[in-house]
């Protein structure tokens, strides 16, 4: 060990704890290094476990925890670091971090932050981590809200609607997140969706690709609950003309609260909806999935 972080322990002076402070800086540095450059696992553990600290408040070192671990992995996509880290320590690696490495001590960071860095190969062993956890812990696990100052209060359902990431949104929703919570603002992820059809200049009703917002609202659409409604239905029938050419007629009229979905939308929403979470994605394979669908279901189980 290149110094003695027992040694380093309570009871420091001024100097004592500052020369401290600084060995955690470099020691945490080269520690965050060496996941940058997708270093070998091993030598990452054996780091992690024995030579990498960082300061923690109350003035005291600590070394890195699989939580913490993670959350450097999934910045810098090391998905077999990743693998290892939820394979070895499944909840440890899925713990709230330190208050260091997160504002909020409610919630674990490590799902939202897959989505906004679009790690879809690590939200998917995330996600089958969690398949084993009893289902009341699961579904609080994905349903947890973000910080109320950092992410104002979204799940991670909401992140992957407001960024349009479509595999993030796919395989959340198949897992079992719910598609019709509200964050700190009241907002529902179709309500995001819609915000984002209604500014996006180039959403059309023609063949969208699977990251326009058309497509995830398609996606959403086949997971939310009957009957579910819009706080912008009484926009969507003030500036009607508009929103229709934007959403095309049948997404305006059931959105809007005039005519339910059609048979087809219904069919295929309870299709979708009759998978597993713990069988998600494999039984995709079974379904005849609509055109939308086929280029996600590729990209999850590839």
């Amino acid at each position: 060990m290149p110094w003695d972080v027992k040694r380093q322990g309570g009871g420091l002076d001024g100097p004592s704890q500052s020369r401290a402070q600084k060995q955690c800086k470099k020691s945490s540095f080269a520690f965050y290094q060496a996941v940058r450059d997708l270093l070998p696992v091993w030598f990452l553990e054996d780091m992690r476990a024995t030579e990498a600290f960082h300061w923690e408040e109350g003035g005291r070192a600590s070394t890195y925890s699989p939580s913490e671990a993670l959350l450097y992995a999934l910045v810098h996509d090391h998905q077999p670091y990743a693998h290892y880290l939820l394979a070895k320590f499944p909840r440890e690696a899925l713990a709230v971090p330190s208050r260091n490495f997160s504002c909020c001590q409610s919630s674990s960071p490590h799902l939202a932050l897959a989505v906004r860095y679009n790690r879809v190969h690590i939200l998917r062993r995330i996600l089958r981590t969690i398949r084993d956890f009893p289902d009341e812990e699961r579904a609080h696990y994905l349903d947890r809200r973000g910080c109320s100052r950092v992410e104002e209060g979204k799940t991670s359902v909401h992140v992957a609607c407001e960024l349009a990431r479509p595999e993030c949104l796919f395989l959340l929703l198949g897992h079992g997140a719910s598609p019709g919570l509200c964050d700190g603002a009241g907002n529902t992820p179709l309500d995001l969706l819609l915000r984002r059809v209604g500014q996006d200049a180039t959403a059309t009703v023609t063949a969208p690709t699977p990251s326009d917002p058309l497509a995830l609202l398609d996606l959403l659409f086949l997971y939310m609950p009957p009957g579910s409604a819009s706080p912008m239905q009484r926009e969507l029938l003030g500036d009607r003309v508009r929103w229709q050419r934007l959403l095309g007629e049948e997404k305006f009229q059931w959105l809007a609260g005039l005519a339910p979905p059609s048979l087809f939308a219904r069919a295929m929403q309870a299709l979708v909806r009759s998978i597993s979470p713990r069988r998600f994605p494999e039984a995709l394979d079974e379904l005849p999935l609509p055109p939308f669908l086929q280029p996600l279901d590729l990209k999850l189980k590839s």
